[in-house]
């Protein structure tokens, strides 16, 4: 369990953060960027769940614990060592995206098929998703940056990168099961 007792430390005060393990690093870091916009992205979900209702607000709610689930897996470098810490490190698992994926092939049942690309917007509930779609695709670009550079949990990568997908079909089902997508005309302003 987590408390937290004062809010302001001062720590952080010159310009470095603590990671999960406890090593300090620069805030602009390409560790911090990650879970930074991890965390960006569940505020986003915030806002689109002010529209959900039902199944989906369920389901962001379910993501908005992911997200710091995720979040704490991108806070702790050096998985290698992850036996031999005091405390097992949070990380993500494949089954999280097995969920999703499982979640967008029920919502994609019923959906009109596509026939263009879809201009993000429509009803609130599904602008709000496309923004948590382009926010999530953020995310995985810093995560994916970070990779190349240090050890990240694969099944982090993956998560996100199904989690933009998830985004983009339930704007389609916020849309009138994507009968009132607004669709993309190349040229059209010629």
């Amino acid at each position: 369990m987590v408390v937290l007792n004062k809010i302001y430390t001062r720590t952080g005060d010159k310009g470095d953060t603590a990671l999960g393990d406890g090593s300090r690093v620069p805030k602009h870091s390409p560790r911090v960027a990650a879970y930074g916009t991890v965390d960006e992205l569940n505020a986003t979900l915030g806002l689109a769940r002010l529209h959900a209702d039902g199944d989906i607000d369920a389901a962001l709610g379910r993501m908005q614990n992911d997200l710091f689930d995720l979040g704490a897996d991108l806070c702790r470098p050096e998985m290698d060592k992850d036996a031999d810490a005091e405390y097992p490190p949070l990380r993500m698992v494949d089954s999280q995206v097995a969920r999703l994926e499982s979640e967008i092939d029920v919502m994609n049942k019923n959906l009109e098929p596509l026939r263009s690309f879809i201009l993000p917007g429509g009803s609130p509930l599904s602008a709000h998703l496309h923004l948590c779609r382009t926010v999530a695709r953020r995310a995985e670009r810093l995560s994916v940056e970070l990779a190349s550079v240090e050890e990240v949990n694969p099944a982090a990568v993956k998560y996100l990168n199904r989690l933009s997908d998830w985004f983009f079909v339930a704007a389609r089902l916020a849309n009138d099961h994507g009968r009132s997508d607004i669709l993309w005309v190349p040229g059209a302003n010629r």
